[in-house]
């Protein structure tokens, strides 16, 4: 059986949200993590696999944390799927077109330190900014192969809890720049809008924050807050083991780059995994 092969691997902006905890929050969490399509396998499917991420405690933090990295995903010969980077949902494809629809989640945000295993991120630097509370996400994706070496794709996520929280859409391109029978190496770019709620909720400082965290107060508009881009290499060591290492960089950009919270407009992001094909 073939290795799943994820088209996009979306590192952490962005929300900084991707393959991050231990069970049982590792199953919630990963779910944040946006995956705008995946190849269909002809038949049923289960990867398992662990390993390490290294994200900013948030958007915008100077500090970064090591995580433990929990994935399962099963896929049916029917297309629907139940996986921690992808949600639980149906994709399928027509021609060179992919598409996916999927119940996901979007991790919360503590204004204060947060340790490994939690399902939100955090930082003792928002003290006085309050918590976000987590979103269940329906996630909407599109892919289009124009060449073998060119992919683009297109994914909307909108909360259907919390949903004050804004919704986002993330666009980009998704290039294989080396592939064999044993190693594959991809390369992503991906640009991410926020509509107005988004914005305030993850960058904005409303009165009460202001005057509780002692950050002027900001109101960001809707519009493109990052760019990001993710190098991925795959390892096949047989048919069943293989080991996934990606490195990207998060660039922040418009009103989520000038906002008063935000330390470190640019941030590195890793991850390393094993995992086991059944």
């Amino acid at each position: 059986m073939r290795n799943i092969k994820l088209r996009h691997k979306f590192p952490l902006p962005l929300s900084g949200r991707s393959l991050k905890k231990m069970l049982p929050g590792a199953v919630l969490a990963l779910l944040a993590t946006p995956i705008l399509a995946a190849e269909q396998d002809p038949g049923n499917a289960l990867t398992l696999g662990g390993g390490a991420n290294v994200t900013p405690r948030y958007s915008g933090a100077d500090k970064s944390r090591v995580t433990t990295a929990l994935v399962l995903d099963y896929t049916m010969a029917n297309g629907f799927f139940v996986s921690t980077t992808r949600g639980i949902g149906y994709g399928n494809n027509i021609g060179k077109f992919d598409y996916n629809a999927a119940l996901s989640y979007r991790a919360g945000r503590k204004d204060r330190d947060v340790n490994s295993d939690s399902l939100s991120d955090g930082s003792d630097y928002l003290r006085g900014m309050g918590d976000v509370k987590g979103s269940a996400l329906g996630v909407l994706g599109l892919g289009y192969g124009v060449t073998d070496w060119l992919n683009l794709q297109l994914q909307a996520e909108v909360p259907v809890s919390q949903r004050n929280n804004g919704a986002a859409l993330h666009f980009g391109i998704n290039s294989p720049l080396y592939t064999s029978s044993n190693n594959s190496v991809t390369l992503a770019l991906t640009g991410s809008w926020g509509t107005e709620k988004y914005m305030q909720t993850y960058y904005g400082v409303s009165a009460s924050q202001s005057a509780a965290s002692g950050f002027t107060r900001y109101d960001p508009g809707a519009g493109i807050y990052a760019w990001s881009t993710n190098l991925t290499w795959t390892h096949k060591f047989n048919q069943d083991w293989s080991v996934v290492a990606a490195a990207g960089v998060t660039q922040l950009t418009g009103d989520a780059r000038n906002s008063p919270i935000v330390q470190r407009k640019t941030s590195p992001t890793g991850s390393l995994l094993v995992t086991y094909r059944f």
